[in-house]
């Protein structure tokens, strides 16, 4: 008898005292074993003690065997441990109905007790084997949930990177990623996102001007207006951000893709690439084109000198329903308070920088 099978706790039910001393004296050297002599406390063993294995009589007064059965079948708690049915009743439709009940064997009177040995060893191996293999499972399931949490992890460092990576030549904008991270998820919420989805938008958003790297830095970087020429070379990196994050099957960089390729459509129709108009521009698109434009205005370009908050989402507040989701406008303004939050904490931020620059100078 193996180590495991002997630690299991088998259950002898029989309101006959000489059938448990058989089955006692027979199996007390193999298992550890609990006694009942009626439905009623088998009932009441089972909800106290730990039980692998019930060998249940069937008539017995009270509450019989089959129905002692069906209620620990009926029970989440007792619905697994196994029923062997062990009965003088030998006509089929008796053996069927204990199948029924969801015995996993019947034995019938008188029994051979080497048959009892073997089958209870048979069915308790089976036990010790499902246990195993549960926990077994359990392991896995930990280890892929260890696996995928690292996965994941390392899909958001290299996703912050590329966002990073856009905008790493322009010191003005170097952080610029975090930041309209920030605004989507305030705005997200906003909007009544599931939680979920306003994670994905803030963390997809860090990549909105992936294309960038496509784009030289003479235009990226120019202090002045741009052309008609170098503007239509600006306007590709949308669509080199699409073509760089197309073919995932991942939700956050399919999500990625979207808004790198419809961040710049307008609510009138008159944005890149394509022209999109009102909802035909998906929402995410919708939502980083304000927090975009919002962040461009209170921070200083090579082109232009940094607004005020309040002057800024004016100026959003004006392109509502023209350049922006009038709706998703009118839900950003109402973020005033934590936007101006965000701005001042980078401002004094980026003083901080600047003194310790000096000094060092």
């Amino acid at each position: 008898m193996t180590e495991p099978l002997k630690q299991c706790r088998v259950l002898l039910v029989d309101d006959t005292r000489a059938n448990l001393d058989i089955l006692i004296d027979a199996l007390k050297d193999s298992f550890k074993l609990g006694v009942a002599m009626s439905g009623v406390r088998a009932l009441e063993y089972v909800r106290q003690h730990p039980v692998d294995l019930i060998l249940l009589d069937v008539m017995m007064p009270e509450v019989d065997g089959f129905e002692v059965c069906r209620r620990l079948k009926r029970a989440p708690e007792t619905a697994g441990i196994p029923v062997i049915f062990i009965t003088a009743l030998d006509r089929p439709e008796d053996k069927t109905r204990g199948f029924d009940y969801g015995a996993v064997d019947y034995i019938t009177k008188p029994f051979d007790i080497a048959e009892v040995k073997a089958r209870v060893r048979t069915h308790l191996t089976l036990v010790t084997a499902q246990e195993a293999l549960r926990q077994q499972n359990i392991a896995l399931e930990a280890m892929v949930r260890e696996r995928t949490r690292e996965l994941e992890e390392t899909q958001l460092e290299i996703i912050n990177r590329l966002g990073l990576a856009s905008e790493y030549s322009d010191e003005c904008t170097g952080k610029h990623v975090q930041r309209i991270s920030d605004y989507c998820r305030l705005l997200g919420r906003a909007a009544g996102l599931p939680r979920d989805e306003v994670e994905l938008v803030a963390l997809a958003s860090t990549m909105h001007d992936a294309g960038k790297i496509g784009i030289s830095d003479a235009i990226l970087l120019k202090p002045g207006a741009l052309t008609d020429e170098e503007w239509v070379v600006m306007k590709q990196h949308a669509e080199i951000g699409g073509q760089l994050l197309s073919g995932s099957t991942s939700r956050l960089l399919c999500m990625a893709e979207e808004i790198a390729l419809t961040h710049h459509e307008r609510w009138d129709g008159t944005g890149y690439p394509k022209g999109l108009k009102g909802p035909e521009i998906p929402l995410y698109g919708r939502i980083v084109c304000i927090c975009d434009v919002f962040d461009a205005l209170v921070f200083e370009r090579p082109y232009k000198k940094a607004w005020s908050v309040t002057d800024s989402l004016a100026e959003i507040s004006e392109w509502a329903g023209r350049q922006f989701d009038p709706w998703l406008a009118e839900l950003f303004l109402g973020l005033e308070p934590e936007l101006t939050h965000i701005v001042n904490t980078v401002r004094e931020a980026g003083k901080g920088e600047e003194s310790i620059k000096k000094e060092a100078g």
